[in-house]
């Protein structure tokens, strides 16, 4: 396979306001690494961080990464959209979230509506101040009932990260998912852009990361000053992945997800192999 010159991994938020105009955690934030070096990207609002991927996305060729599930545990999709596939899932929540310019959305409200129809699940987690009883503030799903698995295979292979159905609270990832996935839904048609796994890589390749697979690196860039987790993470998992791309260790990551979750659950790409990221990170 022949390299990718420029990595970008973004650390995607569900924020319902902008965030603050000074450099903070808890935001979004894009690492990228090419032939130039490395730098960071603030951005306050989802808005700001689509478009500038957009910008990304149409020149050149890119692997970018996005901290958040791009599939839902097998079944999901089916029974929500009728067919089994992640993509459908995409646009289902393109067509159903509202996600303003200051970052105002609809997400719980979405949630609890598709914990309706499900009749009692899969998602939860939300503010207290919310009054929305079909979404409940702490998990009470019984999913065994409900017929869908609680994690993804990838989640079983990657025990500590959080299943996508948790909404709210330290950890939780579902919310990004809600708010990420309408983006996938609007750049993979684009000319040139494909989704791993789900499609053959592309001259822009979108896919799920995970940066706590660095482990200790992360640790090390703290000790070493930097002051915000969400920038370092960026950009040592870029740095990481140019270095496995140009070393030609990228190949044996894009070929490793299990057929089986490639058009519905997904995979963390690196899953499996934290040992080399970390090794490349340094």
């Amino acid at each position: 396979m022949t390299p990718f010159p420029h990595i970008a991994v973004v650390d995607w938020s569900a924020a319902s306001q902008p965030s603050p105009a000074r450099e903070a955690a808890d935001a979004i934030w894009i690492g990228i690494c090419g032939p130039d070096g490395e730098t960071t990207q603030y951005h306050r609002t989802r808005a700001g961080a689509e478009a500038a991927l957009t910008a990304l996305c149409a020149t050149g060729r890119w692997l970018i990464g996005f901290d958040f599930p791009m599939g839902y545990p097998a079944g999901f999709a089916a029974r929500l959209t009728g067919h089994a596939a992640a993509s459908a899932v995409w646009h289902w929540l393109a067509d159903q979230i509202s996600d303003g310019p200051d970052n105002r959305n609809n997400r719980f409200a979405i949630a609890a509506a598709i914990n309706r129809q499900f009749g009692g699940g899969p998602f939860w987690g939300r503010p207290a101040t919310l009054d929305l009883p079909d979404l409940p503030p702490r998990k009470t799903v019984d999913y065994a009932r409900l017929g869908l698995p609680e994690r993804r295979r990838v989640e079983q292979a990657v025990p500590r990260a959080q299943p996508v159905w948790k909404l709210f609270t330290t950890g939780s990832v579902g919310s990004q998912s809600l708010m990420g996935l309408p983006m996938i839904a609007r750049l993979a048609p684009r000319p040139g852009i494909s989704v791993w796994p789900f499609h053959p890589p592309a001259r822009v390749v979108l896919t799920e990361v995970y940066p706590s697979l660095l482990g200790h690196r992360i640790t090390e860039a703290m000790a070493q000053g930097e002051t915000i987790k969400d920038r370092a993470q960026v950009r040592l998992l870029a740095r990481a992945l140019w270095q496995l791309s140009h070393s030609g260790q990228l190949a044996a990551l894009l070929a490793d997800a299990p057929d089986s979750v490639c058009q519905e659950e997904g995979w963390i790409l690196g899953a499996g192999h934290a040992a080399a990221l970390q090794r490349a990170a340094a």
